[in-house]
């Protein structure tokens, strides 16, 4: 009796074992860390500065010369690493008509779940400290990330305000956490 004590014993926890492994596995999704998802989307090129807003400009010589599009960069910024390590360039442009798109250039974080691009009105900390400060501040959500690595453009609403919005962050809805930011400047 003692044995059959002992065996049921073991395979109620071989059970629990199962179900708690099941649920972490679920939750947690480890095997994103070890796979990248590269997305090259065509990044529009801007003004070599932001001066440059009509479609021509005038260099020195008196001729005319095609700025790319009538692009403009109305900000840039670089991402530092927070919980994950992240590289990469941010930049906010002007397309020709008003429309407004954020780019992340060369971008390479780990993969993970969940994670959004934000407009934050936190400052982008450097080290531990910037991990949770979106997290506590005002934020436009751009969506779930298209890839962990490589060329995305985000469309931003007309109404969106940009003045109100400090940084952009690289955010894990799901354990409240930032893989990375930008500080945005103009």
């Amino acid at each position: 009796m003692e044995a059959r004590t002992r065996k049921r014993r073991w395979l109620i926890a071989a059970a629990v074992g199962a179900v708690v492994l099941a649920l972490g596995l679920a939750l947690f999704k480890p095997w994103l860390l070890f796979v990248d998802v590269r997305v090259d989307e065509q990044l529009p090129t801007v003004a070599a500065s932001p001066a440059v807003s009509s479609a021509t400009a005038k260099p020195s010589s008196g001729t005319a010369t095609t700025v790319p599009g009538g692009r403009v960069q109305l900000a840039v910024g670089s991402l530092i690493s927070h919980e994950h390590a992240t590289t990469g360039t941010v930049r906010i442009i002007q397309q020709p008509g008003g429309k407004r798109v954020l780019t992340l250039e060369n971008l390479d974080t780990s993969n993970g779940p969940d994670v959004h691009v934000w407009l934050s009105a936190a400052d982008a900390v450097e080290g531990t400290a910037g991990w949770f400060t979106a997290g506590s501040a005002e934020y436009y959500d751009l969506g779930v990330i298209k890839g962990n690595q490589g060329n995305q453009v985000y469309a931003l609403p007309d109404e969106l305000d940009l003045a109100r919005f400090k940084s952009v962050d690289l955010w894990c809805v799901q354990f409240s956490v930032s893989f990375g930011a930008a500080q945005l400047a103009k």
